[in-house]
C-alpha cells in the first residue's frame, strides 16, 4: 500500500539561503522558518517558535537562492523528513527537515498585509525538477 504525507508552514525566514551543489552537480539551497503559534488570552497570552529547516531542490533550489531573504515571510509545501541522532554527548536528538515542493513568498517581516514587497513573485513549484509559475483563479 502506497502511502503520502505533506506538510505546510507559514512564518518567517530566519537567516539568507545556503546554495550548494552534490558532486552530482544537483542543486540544493537550504534555509530555516520560525513558525511561531500564539494561544492563550489576555494576560496568559503566550508563543512558543518552532524553527524548521528547509531545503529545496534543482530549479526550486536556484529560485530560491535568488529569492528568499532572511526576515521574509514564506509559505513552504513539501514532505516532512525526520531524522534521529546522538548529540555530542551521547544523547538521542532528532531533526525536522521539510523538503519543498513549491514555495509562496508572503512579504517582509512585520509588513502586516502578506503583500509581497518589491514585486509580485508568484508561487514557485518544481519538487520534481522543473519550476512553475501558477496562476491563483480568483
Amino acid at each position: 500500500m502506497a502511502g503520502w504525507s505533506q506538510m505546510i508552514i507559514l512564518g518567517n525566514v530566519g537567516r539568507d539561503p545556503e546554495m550548494r551543489y552534490t558532486q552530482s552537480g544537483v542543486a540544493v539551497c537550504s534555509f530555516t522558518v520560525a513558525v511561531t503559534r500564539r494561544f492563550g488570552s489576555g494576560d496568559q497570552r503566550q508563543e512558543k517558535t518552532q524553527w524548521v529547516r528547509v531545503s529545496c531542490w534543482n530549479k526550486l533550489a536556484e529560485t530560491a537562492n535568488q529569492w528568499i531573504k532572511k526576515g521574509m515571510q514564506v509559505m513552504v509545501v513539501g514532505n516532512p523528513e525526520v531524522s534521529a541522532y546522538l548529540d555530542k554527548s551521547g544523547q538521542p536528538q532528532a531533526s525536522l527537515e521539510l523538503r519543498a515542493d513549491n514555495f509562496q513568498m508572503l512579504g517582509q517581516r512585520g509588513d502586516g498585509q502578506g503583500s509581497n514587497q518589491g514585486g509580485d513573485y508568484g508561487d514557485y513549484g518544481g519538487g520534481s525538477g522543473g519550476s512553475n509559475v501558477d496562476e491563483i483563479p480568483f
